[in-house]
């Protein structure tokens, strides 16, 4: 895996909030239902993504989250970052050896390498504004697939 599955629900949970596109705060426990995400664990990792200033805690009645700076300018490796750390700065190998480089590769070593520059450039050119609109279009297709109960109708910002 690329990322962890904390990683991955905080990227869910971002995605969210921007496809929900409200300048309003949305409650923590409506995005753990929309992905059914554990209500308690999305809470921390809620916190740190506040830390790190992706996104804005509200308290009060009306309280909640909501992204903290535009959709646009957020990249998935910047959620990746907040919720993993920064990546190894050598990129593990495939086949779980114990020493793989350049000088001495495992037989997959080039083109894992090559897989996961590649994998990189993607997630680095993907913004939420983009994927969150994707995953209505997604989203909608379902439902006029009759998929609704797939995807459920939590999902619906």
């Amino acid at each position: 895996m690329i990322y962890s599955k904390s990683a991955e629900y905080a990227i869910q949970a971002m995605i969210y909030l921007a496809e929900k596109a409200s300048p309003d705060p949305v409650m923590i426990r409506e995005i753990a239902e929309a992905y059914n995400i554990p209500r308690q664990f999305l809470a921390k990792l809620v916190q740190t993504l506040v830390k790190q200033r992706l996104l804005i805690a509200v308290r009060g009645r009306k309280g909640g989250v909501k992204l903290g700076k535009s959709a646009s300018e957020i990249f998935l490796p910047d959620i990746i970052r907040a919720i993993d750390g920064l990546p190894p700065e050598k990129v593990p190998c495939v086949f779980g050896l114990d020493y793989c480089s350049d000088d001495q590769p495992c037989p997959l070593h080039h083109k894992w390498e090559m897989i996961t520059n590649q994998i990189d450039d993607m997630l680095k050119s993907e913004n939420l504004e983009n994927l969150a609109r994707r995953v209505a279009e997604k989203h909608e297709a379902m439902r006029d697939s009759g998929f609704s109960d797939i995807i459920g109708e939590s999902i619906k910002p």
